[in-house]
């Protein structure tokens, strides 16, 4: 509802265009700007603050045209590969800042360099493009800060006088204790399988701590992957798995059908990147349910090198204008509109939908959910970052290998020593 009314402000106070001549007006040809998104809902969410800039665009612009087209991530990326087979490539495109999708996109010439001077006032996080560049040039904008987190009710908690657990062991234990309540521990994406790779990438993070990211590169450039804390992580998803930790079927479950087992009440917790922020203020979700979300982190398994606030978190999704695109000025143009801080970050934050990758901290209302403001204390005192490396730093094959034989980890069928023979395969 909030971003509706955010929506008819936006459009209401869009009005510079009303003082362009006349005359100037008529003589601006007619431009549709072809956009292709991965934000396949546009009346909630992320989906919803893109079509309302979009709109805010065009009564800006009344000769440019946005046309959008929307997918869901899997089945975009299925049709992104097709756009770039063929010679149709759409004006502006979703991408994913990791090197698993991007770098191979980026070698092929598929995406314009952007001038990276006319972002210098624009507040991007340090380092948060760093995903969208190469060999100093830049290829796309970050749209996001994601962290990944552990969602939890806190009535039910509270009324079950279960506690938040310190260490991972004691993690389990509350997931044990929750099972016998006849209550789904986690809600677990699993059919989506990069929810499971990144699990594992967190408990790698949890248990190395500093050291998770150049590990992860090592193993990956090299092939080997006999740390034992590959290992220890692999075998504690699947323990994971065997103890009743996810849903029965947690590997057929989709996304949507993950976070509603979650906001109807039958799991206790549910295992996500901070972008489900938006459940706090979705006026669909019970209020009983959606007044009482709330966040903690992974306990940690190895405290002797990972801290409480070591966090898996990245600059993932984001945009990138195509090399060539029909209307590639206009498309840079509505893409540098978008970005403009009291744009996207703005209508963001003030609507409980995301952590933008620019510094959001400027639009603090103090009327945040209780969501936005433990992300916010969580960011603040983070002490490492790790991204989601074990999945997103090798080839966009490599990444397909790891998603599908991760889901085959989780359930068991195979073992921890095929999945990382698998993946060794691949980049020796």
């Amino acid at each position: 509802m909030k971003l509706r009314k955010a929506m008819a402000a936006g459009i209401a106070v869009a009005t510079a265009f009303s003082m362009m001549p006349m005359s100037a007006m008529a003589e601006e040809e007619p431009v549709t700007i072809k956009v292709f998104s991965n934000n396949p809902d546009r009346t909630a969410d992320q989906g919803l603050v893109e079509q309302t800039i979009f709109d805010a665009y065009m009564v800006e612009h009344p000769n440019v045209t946005i046309d959008v087209e929307a997918l869901d991530d899997e089945a975009y990326k299925t049709k992104f590969k097709a756009y770039a087979a063929g010679s149709e490539m759409p004006d502006l495109v979703s991408v994913w800042g990791q090197p698993g999708f991007i770098d191979e996109v980026i070698d092929a010439g598929i995406l314009a360099e952007l001038n990276q001077d006319d972002y210098a006032d624009y507040g991007f996080i340090s380092g948060s493009t760093d995903g969208f560049s190469a060999d100093g040039k830049l290829y796309g904008l970050p749209r996001n800060t994601d962290v990944i987190v552990m969602y939890y009710n806190a009535k039910m908690f509270e009324d079950n006088g279960w506690e938040i657990p310190a260490t991972y062991d004691d993690f389990l234990t509350l997931a044990d204790t929750i099972n016998e309540a006849g209550i789904i521990p986690v809600a677990m994406d699993g059919g989506d399988k990069w929810p499971l790779y990144i699990y594992l990438t967190d408990m790698i993070q949890k248990s190395e701590g500093e050291g998770v990211l150049q590990k992860t590169l090592d193993a990956i450039s090299s092939g080997d992957y006999s740390d034992p804390v590959f290992a220890d992580a692999a075998n504690k998803l699947r323990e994971a798995a065997e103890r009743n930790v996810f849903e029965i079927g947690f590997e057929t479950t989709d996304y949507g059908t993950a976070q509603n087992l979650f906001t109807n009440g039958q799991a206790a917790m549910y295992y996500m990147g901070s972008w489900d922020m938006s459940m706090a203020t979705n006026q669909d979700i019970p209020d009983e349910i959606r007044e009482n979300i709330r966040i903690f982190n992974m306990p940690v398994i190895n405290s002797d090198k990972a801290a409480s606030t070591a966090l898996t978190a990245w600059n993932g999704g984001g945009y990138s204008v195509t090399a060539n695109a029909a209307n590639k000025e206009a498309a840079i143009d509505l893409l540098n509109y978008m970005f403009l801080p009291e744009n996207w970050t703005r209508i963001a934050w003030e609507n409980g939908v995301c952590m933008s990758a620019q510094d959001f901290s400027q639009f603090a209302t103090g009327t945040e959910t209780e969501v936005q403001k433990q992300l916010m204390d969580m960011v603040s005192a983070s002490t490492n970052v790790s991204g989601s490396p074990l999945g997103d730093l090798g080839t966009s094959e490599y990444k397909t290998v790891c998603e599908d034989t991760v889901q085959q980890l989780a359930i068991g069928s195979i073992s921890t020593e095929d999945f990382y023979a698998g993946l060794s395969a691949l980049v020796k």
